[in-house]
């Protein structure tokens, strides 16, 4: 009964999610994953439209529930009230909502300055849309007469909503096309001319200069757009309408006309890309470049980019790295156009595997890893490899049947044995496993390969960019050569440098090509090495499997990992990730380790703006205020935010003040310093918010050397003006210790800046890299955090509030600290 109630359960929020408007795909991927589901179901409900709304209404819906920030869900009911009364109606509104929210946290809000910031009651008819982009053409009429059709369109849309950002977008950019051609006409022969790009690369390290100055360096053309660099559709083909593959290596595509006419009426010449990420892990910083270069090159040219899940190897891939994926992708603030998988092709990828076999340029092979790998050595043909035709279409179907077994034929391309690039030396195109498909079920027991499937489901999807990193570079080839050979369209391929970071795992062993080859061939077992990959990322997802399978971390999302689950976890948000990214480029120089505080950089300028403050102390040590009656409490404003103004309640928070308060231990020292700026016997420090003590007493432990408690007096004139000042938390009545809270401190995980260079990198491990604080003390306004709120503890760091945590006790993961040696500043 359980299933069928299970069904039943599906079925019933199935027809709930598609009465409000979403399609049936996009329902289904919602009902796969657990989170969306609850939040899309709670969204509904809330908004009170369980018998349906119209379309527009449910996409707006369906993005609170995927977007709305988690520190303001008191007032999600109010949005709905706002988008179902229509008076929210559009993205720019909602996104507009989410940033107000975002930056008035979960406090009380004015709803006049809620409707100002997102243009409640604001109309903008079409006549003032219209005359608004005639404004902006004739302000930038010279630019455009000088530039015609290279005119940045984008900017010009900017342009015009930076003036009204509620003016109906769609109707923006009609006007906006109608008012180009009306100024340029048609198109001439010289608009249609590819522009001549300036080549600039970025330099191979960040330079040690921004350490020291108060910003980083002024970003350069390229992290302004960094997509600049690569080419339109129009620009990309019609060169190589009329060109042909020769006997040499072509690694350009070569499409003839027809079947390029065929694409462009697909794509209406738009872009699309693809992330085909393979499910068999969890996502790295390394795959948020990837998504920024697929999803923002997509989204930059107004196109759409595919999630294609890679999964062709049934052993390694699980349901579980499916979801997550999904969660990522849309966490990092990603849209895909479609999601799809390369197993929805297995019928169309085993028909054009016969078609292969029929045009002679594919075999059945009997060699064993052993003897593959010692012909390819020697360069030597495979003696299956000039089989007849008939023989290898015989053995193909006995593949597929099941009757041959594991290990004892493959279905190899018949390429070139003596080419210099390692990858066209009879790459495997199938091979046999008995192993049900998480996907596409018990269908098949034969399975591509990933040199084999990659280039045609790009083709078979229309891709117009296939993007990859530098380590992809030698199977391009290989990509051209199988597309040829099938008579497929051929997108445009291009490889870009892979993300290094210092001090974690990322980094690339620097490996040879023949090394590379070697490592493939020698060391891989033969269900990997049939379906190999690159030894960079193979490398790199080892190392993170051995950290999280051998347990010296505590899972794929533990907050020291550089997996975007585990960034996640520790507080680092996307807009910084995505910052990150952008700010390093796109380029093909592959020498570049990124430093990890250029990351820290970003997360600091980010929570700086979104984290309120609060006191917490890590290591207590106790003072009692021997001229504050015991009992007295005085209930003190604190600031959330450093420009907190004076009548804006919300910007503050209550924090009492009692006769005994808790500074940290490395805030007092027995012996004084003219460097030192805490307590000390005789002097004085200024408690933060409150007044200013001087240690009269110091109580000792029985060693005669541990200071256990400190006495002192405070000043509540505020005379003294101490240089010091310190963070506390005082006792809320007689006796009651502070609020307990569980602080997890994260530093580096690897003591070496490159620790794939470490010949034991395991030894190269940071044994501090965690250390934890079972018992701080904080005040009483954290009592109500929720997983994910993010705060800055003052002059500590930032914070985030772990899914460890209980009703009875809060736990905290440390984002990073505000020290920033890369742009020079920190937390205020």
């Amino acid at each position: 009964m359980g299933g069928k109630d299970k069904s039943d359960q599906d079925n019933k929020l199935l027809d709930l999610f598609i009465s409000i408007g979403l399609d049936e795909r996009t329902a289904k991927n919602t009902l796969s994953n657990n989170k969306v589901t609850a939040n899309l179901t709670a969204v509904i409900h809330e908004a009170a439209v369980i018998q349906g709304c119209d379309r527009s209404v449910g996409n707006l819906l369906y993005t609170v529930a995927t977007k709305f920030p988690p520190n303001a869900l008191v007032h999600r009911p109010t949005l709905l009230q706002y988008i179902v009364s229509l008076k929210i109606k559009t993205p720019a509104q909602l996104d507009a909502a989410f940033s107000f929210f975002l930056n008035t946290g979960a406090e009380d809000f004015k709803i006049k300055d809620f409707e100002e910031a997102c243009g409640v009651g604001i109309e903008v008819s079409a006549e003032d849309t219209e005359r608004l982009v005639k404004e902006v053409f004739e302000e930038y009429k010279t630019t455009i007469l000088e530039l015609r059709y290279k005119t940045n369109v984008g900017e010009l849309f900017g342009h015009v909503r930076k003036r009204q950002p509620w003016a109906d977008p769609k109707l923006v950019k009609q006007l906006i096309d109608a008012k180009i051609f009306e100024l340029l006409g048609e198109k001439t022969a010289a608009d249609n001319e590819k522009p001549t790009k300036k080549k600039k690369e970025k330099p191979a390290k960040v330079e040690e200069s921004t350490a020291a100055t108060d910003e980083p360096a002024k970003p350069t053309e390229e992290e302004i757009n960094p997509f600049l660099i690569f080419p339109s559709p129009e620009d990309n083909f019609k060169v190589h309408t009329e060109v042909f593959f020769s006997n040499g290596p072509v690694l350009r595509c070569c499409n003839t006309r027809e079947i390029l006419e065929k694409h462009l009426t697909f794509t209406d010449r738009k872009v699309f890309t693809r992330f085909p990420p393979e499910p068999n892990g969890y996502l790295h910083i390394g795959h948020a470049k990837a998504m920024f270069v697929d999803f923002g090159l997509a989204k930059e040219r107004n196109g759409g980019c595919y999630l294609r899940f890679d999964d062709t190897n049934p052993e390694a891939e699980k349901k579980e790295y499916i979801d997550h994926i999904e969660e990522i992708v849309k966490w990092m603030g990603w849209e895909p156009f479609k999601i799809t998988y390369t197993s929805d092709y297995f019928q169309e990828l085993y028909e054009l595997a016969v078609e292969l076999i029929r045009r002679g340029h594919a075999y059945v092979d009997h060699q064993t890893p052993e003897e593959i790998k010692e012909y390819r050595e020697k360069k030597m043909n495979s003696p299956w490899r000039d089989r007849p035709k008939e023989e290898s279409l015989r053995l193909f179907e006995e593949m597929r049947q099941g009757r041959i077994d594991e290990g004892k034929a493959t279905l190899r391309m018949k390429q070139d044995m003596q080419s210099d690039n390692f990858n066209m030396y009879d790459l495997i195109a199938y091979r046999i496993k008995f192993t049900p498909h998480p996907h596409a079920g018990d269908k098949w027991c034969i399975y591509p390969s990933y040199d084999y499937a990659h280039c045609i489901v790009d083709s078979l999807e229309n891709i117009t960019h296939s993007l990859c990193t530098l380590e992809f570079e030698t199977r391009r080839a290989s990509y051209y050569w199988l597309l040829h050979a099938l008579g497929l369209y051929q997108p445009f391929v291009w490889e870009y440098s892979r993300l290094n970071i210092t001090h974690t795992v990322m980094s690339k062993r620097k490996v040879s090509k023949a090394n590379t080859f070697k490592f493939r061939f020698f060391f891989l077992p033969l269900n990997i090495m049939q379906h190999y990959i690159s030894v960079p990322w193979f490398y790199m997802m080892f190392q993170l499997n051995r950290l999280v399978t051998e347990k010296w971390v505590d899972g794929w999302d533990d907050p020291r990992l550089m997996t975007l689950a585990g960034l996640k976890r520790r507080g680092v948000t996307s807009t910084a990730i995505n910052a990150f990214v952008r700010g390093i480029g796109i380029t093909r120089s592959d020498s570049s380790l990124i430093r990890l505080d250029r990351l820290e950089y970003h997360i600091r300028e980010e929570l700086n703006k979104t984290a309120s403050r609060a006191m917490v102390v890590l290591n207590p040590l106790k003072v009692v205020i021997t001229n504050l009656e015991t009992g007295s409490i005085l209930d003190l404003d604190a600031k959330k935010w450093p420009d907190a103004q004076e009548d804006d309640a919300s910007s503050f928070y209550k924090v009492p003040f009692s006769n005994v308060v808790y500074i940290e231990q490395s805030d007092f020292r027995m012996k004084d310093s003219k460097d030192f700026y805490g307590l000390a016997p005789n002097k004085s420090a200024m408690l933060r918010y409150a007044f200013p003590i001087k240690c009269t007493e110091v109580i000792l432990g029985d060693d005669n050397e541990t200071v256990v408690e400190v006495r002192a007096e405070y000043d509540p004139a505020k005379k003294t003006k101490p240089k010091g000042v310190l963070h506390w938390v005082a006792e809320a009545s007689p006796g009651v210790k502070p609020l307990s809270v569980e602080v997890r401190v994260f530093e580096k995980l690897f003591m070496s800046e490159n620790p794939a260079e470490v010949e034991d990198w395991l030894g190269d491990l940071n044994p501090n890299s965690k250390v934890v604080v079972p018992a701080a003390y904080t005040v009483p306004c954290l009592k109500n955090a929720a997983v994910g709120d993010t705060f800055q503890f003052e002059r500590l760091g930032y914070y985030v509030v772990d899914k460890d945590s209980t009703p009875e006790k809060l736990v905290f993961n440390r984002t990073v600290t505000l020290r920033d040696s890369y742009g020079g500043k920190g937390g205020k």
